[in-house]
Parts: structure tokens; sequence; C-alpha cells
């Protein structure tokens, strides 16, 4: 059952998990709404079928992920590009999970842009641990500082941005690099 429009359950430390060899398969249209969510996704997500079809992927979004991070994955996929990243997520309960995603464009016979297909693996809990989190921790500690969305976006793209360059990576670089 869907929280009521505009509440997100409070947050409850608890992380589920799901097995090496499953996967999160969701589709979406182009503005982001969910039209297909496998059964792994609806057991740690916790909802029904019924009660996310239709709905905006961000249902799972959890506050601790950068804004940035989503930013650069519509960037990238709304110009027909394919995205891997780590992604935190919320259940409608209040626990957490770990994914690594690859998300990419689905296309109709013209290579229109229909919508998007996610597949999501399990996250790898040193990279996680090591590297993600403390990295997600201050992208999102520099959006913080800002009262504007865009300022703040701005700012935590520029923080990926010098990080990246001090590693002398690309993105994608640095994400197969882990």
């Amino acid at each position: 059952m869907t929280p009521p429009a505009g509440s997100r359950p409070a947050l409850t430390g608890r992380e589920r998990t799901f097995a090496d060899d499953e996967l999160i398969v969701t589709k979406t249209d182009r503005g982001g709404r969910i039209t297909y969510a496998n059964r792994t996704f609806l057991r740690l997500a916790g909802y029904g079928e019924a009660d996310v079809l239709g709905k905006p992927h961000n249902l799972i979004r959890h506050p601790d992920m950068p804004r940035v991070v989503f930013k650069l994955l519509w960037d990238r996929i709304g110009s027909g590009q394919e995205i891997f990243a780590y992604v935190l997520n919320r259940s409608m309960n209040g626990d957490h999970y770990w994914v690594f995603a690859h998300v990419t464009p689905s296309r109709d016979a013209d290579g229109t842009i229909t919508g998007y297909h996610s597949n999501r693996r399990t996250a790898d809990h040193r990279v996680v641990t090591d590297i993600i989190t403390p990295l997600y921790a201050a992208l999102s500690a520099e959006e913080a500082k800002h009262d504007r969305i865009r300022e703040s976006m701005a700012a935590s793209e520029a923080l990926l941005t010098g990080k990246l360059r001090e590693r002398g990576q690309t993105y994608d670089q640095f994400i197969f690099s882990l």
C-alpha cells in the first residue's frame, strides 16, 4: 500500500539485501513513471505492483542520495546513452538497499526513445562502505550548503568533477575501476 501523497516513511537504518544471482528490473516511460516492475523490485521496495505502476520511479529515492547523481543519470539516458551507478534506495517502510544500476534508454523501431530500462545487481559492500558512501556524503553536504536547487546542483557537480579530475578519470572509468 502506497503511503499518503507527500509523506515518506522514517528511515529505519535496516538494510534489505538480495541474492547475487537476483536482478531488480524496472521499466519506465520517458517521464520516469514505472511501467514494469519485477518481483525482486516489489519485494525489496515493499510495494505491490498496483502501488508502483504509473508512479514516479523516485518513489524509492533515499534522502541520502545526492541529487547530482540523478542529474548525471537523466542527462545520460536522455541523450541516448547508458549509465552505471551505485544507488541507495528506500523501501516503503523506511528500510534501505544498495544496488549497482545499469540504466539504458528503450527505443521504438525508428530509434526514438520511448522510456528507460534499469537492471540492478547487488552492490559490492566494500565499495559502498569505503568509496561510495563517503563520496555521496560529500556531494550531499555540498548540495545542502545552497538554498536554490540550481546552485546546489552546480556546486555538487563541480565537486564531483573535481574529484574525478584528481583521480585522472572520467565518471565511467571511476565506476568501472571500483
